[in-house]
C-alpha cells in the first residue's frame, strides 16, 4: 500500500458540498446573500431574490421542525422503500430538504411542527474504503 492509499483509506467525505464534518458536531452550511440575507445552498453568480452579487457562508441550526413531508413509496432500484422526506425549518433561519431517519415510514408517527435534529449516515463506501457521509434529520 502506498502512503496515498493509506491516506485515503478510512477517509470520509460529505455527499453534499454544504455539509461540514470535519470540525466537531456535523452542521449544514448556506451561501447567504450579502444584500438581502436570502440562503442557498448552491454556488451562486446572483442572488436569486435580490440580483446581489456578494455572497458569505453561514452556518445554520442543527435542529428544527418538520414543515412538510411525504411517505416515497417507490424509488429507483437499489433505493429501500419507504421513506419519509421531509422540508425542515432549521432553529435561527433556512430551510432544507431531508429524509427522517430513525422513525417508521407511518403518516401516523410524523407531526406537522415536530421537533427534528440533525444527524449523519455514511451513504456508501467506494473500493479504497472512503465513506460518503449524508444527513437527515431524527425526532428531536
Amino acid at each position: 500500500m502506498t502512503m496515498t492509499e493509506a491516506a485515503t483509506r478510512g477517509r470520509r467525505i460529505p455527499a453534499v458540498g454544504y455539509l461540514v464534518i470535519d470540525q466537531g458536531d456535523p452542521y449544514l452550511v448556506a451561501q447567504e446573500c450579502s444584500s438581502c440575507q436570502a440562503m442557498f445552498f448552491d454556488r451562486r453568480n446572483a442572488c436569486a431574490r435580490c440580483g446581489g452579487l456578494d455572497f458569505a457562508p453561514k452556518p445554520l441550526g442543527r435542529t428544527g421542525v418538520i414543515r412538510s413531508f411525504t411517505v416515497v413509496r417507490r424509488a429507483a432500484p437499489g433505493v429501500t422503500v419507504p421513506y419519509v422526506s421531509a422540508t425542515v425549518a432549521l432553529d435561527g433561519g433556512g430551510m432544507v430538504k431531508a429524509n427522517l431517519v430513525g422513525i417508521e415510514a407511518d403518516p401516523a408517527n410524523i407531526q406537522l411542527g415536530g421537533r427534528v435534529k440533525l444527524t449523519t449516515f455514511v451513504a456508501g463506501t467506494d473500493e479504497e474504503g472512503t465513506e460518503a457521509v449524508a444527513f437527515g434529520f431524527t425526532p428531536a
